[in-house]
């Protein structure tokens, strides 16, 4: 089976369709999403509408369950703050709903999403390294454990032995006897200094995992964020990839 795994999309049309076509150049057959669907962008409507037509395996983010009031925006800075109540502003009550209705963890198979940490993953806890990590590997009971929330792709293994590892070039040839964490970056607003779009695609039967970059138009996304009164910020910053 191929998977096509992506996260943080972020109200960002452009984006989810570069990744989209690309899974598709991909052969991927099934899709999951690791939440963070809405936020900062101009069109949540679009991209909940779009990845409800894939029927993936998902969890909800910290935006997507802010805007129900299931996590405090509190914990939200300004720029955040404004979008989550302009985003709520424009749902519908059956796209609320759908929100609503999105879990912290979703496990299938040898698969475990969450989109912070195994950890307490209702209070969307950060994965930035080995450190942060180390609690959700030991906690993981499958294979493999995709996560997003931080925008910043990596692939840690942890061995029998209690090492984790760092794999290099995105990309990693899964170990019969190693748990896997891999985070999967963002669609719509990467902050790791590489403004494509990121993603990941996972082939279970080769047993490879590896994480894509694609292009998008982010002229048009950022066009749209301003014209919709959104700040500023959330578009200029889409260029520098933070």
């Amino acid at each position: 089976m191929r998977y096509g795994i992506f996260s943080d999309i972020h109200s960002n049309t452009e984006a989810l369709d570069a990744v989209l076509a690309l899974f598709k150049k991909e052969g991927v057959e099934k899709y999951l999403c690791v939440g963070d669907i809405v936020g900062y962008g101009a069109e949540p409507q679009e991209c909940i509408a779009k990845i409800r037509a894939l029927k993936p395996g998902m969890v909800g983010g910290n935006h997507d369950w802010a805007c129900v009031e299931m996590t405090p925006v509190e914990y939200f800075n300004t720029y955040a703050r404004e979008a989550l109540f302009w985003t709520k502003s424009r749902l519908s009550a059956e796209e609320l709903h759908f929100l609503r209705s999105l879990e912290s963890v979703y496990t299938a198979g040898e698969i475990t999403l969450v989109h912070g940490s195994l950890d307490f993953p209702e209070e969307f806890r950060y994965i930035f390294d080995v450190e942060s990590a180390t609690s959700t590997l030991e906690l993981l009971k499958t294979k493999i454990c995709f996560v997003g929330h931080s925008h910043l792709p990596m692939i840690l293994s942890l061995d029998q032995e209690g090492t984790i590892h760092v794999h290099r070039g995105g990309r990693a040839e899964l170990g019969k006897n190693e748990r896997y964490l891999i985070n999967v970056g963002s669609v719509g607003q990467p902050r790791d200094g590489d403004p494509r779009a990121c993603c990941v695609v996972f082939d279970s039967d080769k047993g490879i995992v590896e994480i894509k970059r694609v292009p998008y138009d982010i002229r048009s996304t950022q066009q749209k964020i301003i014209q919709a009164g959104l700040p500023r910020v959330l578009a200029t910053r889409l260029s520098e990839g933070r």
